[in-house]
């Protein structure tokens, strides 16, 4: 490619793959949503809540208005900063936390790819082949059983900190050092398992450069790694206030998110569903690169050994991908167990499985490398361009497991316009009130919190609070008198009551409670089941 093509193309193309392997999102993405996932709904609302809040409040952003009267609560989840900055101007602009959510997932994959190809295309000179890199890096079952995680798609900061890492051992550069302090900050502020993952990265290229003699590799990949972590302070302070309390993911919790060994011959797409089935424990645990990835990625470790200016690489390669495997197989090996002993942040870590994407991307640059050599090896440029397509095209029917699962959104249900116009102090709460471990329901209530802004006793997040489990032991019971006293009791100001998920013969009894009823006040109600009351005699909440 030259010119305007190595420009436009790579981009453009790596948006029409997002758009394939999700499709149908992108014929409406206003409308389609991925909301049958509660994840989706709670990062709908934090890509949202960051957007209102970090421009007007910047002080008050970890102070999310769920779980109340909990504070610091967008701590319990992702920091999610960067994907919020891609949201931001579609939630200014009034665009709804769904469409915000859809275009920036789309932007994710679309990026990580492109992040990708341009590593690709400098180790390898060939534009076409990186192409495959980028397309296997963003479109694999991993990252596509991901999608209502929105920090999924923003993986691009592993690729970028793997190619940064490399050149930074071949020698120091101002530029590279700063690039990767940049690329620690951009994956700091994004997700702590992406932060995970590119620490080893940083760790493998370090150790690398010490076993040469490379000291000043090992000082400048440290540096530049603590300098970025030094920008992110003011995201990571709140998670580090939050991991003093105490909170830590138990080791068997651990366990129950890792991979398998079997994981790695599992898969979604639906080319390899057949074979595959066999070895499928479920969506966590599915690492499948495809046939022809592995192919050519194999021709690409073997190329790569073959040449003494590329051998080290290869080398750093193998060990990623061998620590991506080891790690995502959590406490299953004596190598974890000892790491979450002494590396204090992996104990905030549940899904260990997820470091399996450092085996990913690995298959993805050297199945670029490989593709690059049997180009090679064509005489013509258009019959290397072809095995480049091909390649391509394989992969992405490999990969493929669309359409993907949609539900539909017709935005936030305009009562909550009562609650946002509501005077002060509000503090309210949604009936059904779900314990704990049926928490993933209040996902639609998070995502609704978006038409408010007030604060809210519900939450979703991968964090309980105890004051969360303490009002649903009793709020649970509602409509019984001990669900009463549990509003007066927790400062509840209003109550929404949502009588289409109670049954017919609940909402007889709820009917006939509340007629008799002299703590709440009938404020307005709408036809699809929402009824808003208000609280009498509640205490003034504190939030």
């Amino acid at each position: 490619m030259t010119g305007r093509a190595r420009t436009f193309f790579p981009p453009l193309l790596f948006l029409a793959l997002a758009i394939t392997h999700t499709w149908p999102i992108a014929s409406s993405p206003a409308r389609l949503s991925l909301n049958h996932n509660a994840d989706a709904q709670l990062c709908e609302w934090t890509l949202s809540w960051i957007a209102r809040t970090l421009p007007a409040h910047p002080s008050r952003l970890f102070d999310g208005n769920i779980f109340a009267p909990e504070q610091n609560t967008l701590a319990y989840t992702d920091p999610m900063l960067v994907p919020a900055l891609v949201a931001a101007p579609v939630r200014w602009a009034g665009g709804s936390p769904v469409l915000a959510f859809n275009l920036t997932m789309l932007v994710g994959l679309s990026l990580t790819a492109w992040v990708t190809w341009f590593g690709a295309r400098r180790w390898t000179g060939s534009d076409s082949a990186a192409l495959v890199a980028g397309s296997l890096a963003a479109f694999n079952g991993h990252l596509l059983t991901r999608l209502p995680h929105i920090v999924a798609a923003y993986a691009w900061t592993i690729p970028a900190g793997i190619v940064l890492v490399d050149r930074l051992l071949d020698g120091p550069r101002r530029r590279d050092i700063a690039l990767f302090g940049l690329v620690v900050t951009a994956t700091a502020i994004t997700s702590p398992y992406w932060l995970a993952q590119l620490g080893v990265v940083a760790g493998i290229g370090a150790l690398i450069a010490l076993v040469r003699g490379h000291w000043r590799g090992a000082w400048s990949i440290a540096g530049s790694t603590l300098a970025g972590l030094t920008l992110a302070t003011p995201v990571l302070l709140p998670y580090a206030r939050f991991a003093a309390t105490g909170v830590s993911r138990p080791l068997s919790s651990v366990t129950q998110f890792s991979a398998t060994f079997s994981g790695y011959l599992s898969s979604v797409s639906h080319l390899h569903a057949g074979w595959t089935r066999a070895f499928y424990r479920d969506d966590v645990n599915v690492w499948f690169a495809g046939i022809t990835a592995l192919a050519f990625a194999g021709a690409g470790i073997v190329s790569m050994a073959g040449r003494e200016d590329t051998r080290r690489r290869g080398l750093m390669l193998l060990a990623i991908a061998a620590a991506g495997v080891v790690l995502s197989l959590g406490p299953a090996t004596f190598i974890y167990r000892w790491l979450y002993e002494w590396v204090l942040p992996l104990r905030g870590l549940r899904a260990a499985a997820r470091f399996g994407y450092l085996y990913l991307i690995v298959v993805a640059y050297a199945a670029a490398v490989g593709t690059a050599a049997l180009q090679r090896r064509l005489r013509s440029p258009r019959a290397a361009g072809a095995l480049a397509a091909l390649v391509l095209l394989a992969v992405t029917i490999e990969a493929w497991s669309g359409p993907v699962k949609t539900e539909r959104f017709d935005g936030v249900p305009t009562i909550y316009e009562q609650v946002a116009n509501a005077p002060d102090p509000v503090r309210l709460a949604e009936l059904p009130f779900y314990p704990a471990e049926g928490i993933f329901m209040n996902g639609e209530y998070v995502l609704n919190a978006t038409g408010h802004w007030r604060p809210l006793m519900n939450g979703y997040s991968g964090y309980i609070p105890d004051s969360y489990r303490e009002a649903a032991d009793r709020l649970w019971y509602f409509p019984e008198a001990r669900a009463f006293d549990a509003l007066v009791d927790t400062g509840a100001t209003h109550v929404m009551v949502h009588l289409e998920k109670f049954t017919p013969q609940e909402v007889a009894d709820i009917d006939r409670t509340l007629r008799g009823s002299d703590r709440l006040v009938l404020l307005a109600s709408d036809t699809l089941g929402h009824r808003l009351y208000k609280v009498l005699g509640s205490g003034v909440p504190r939030f």
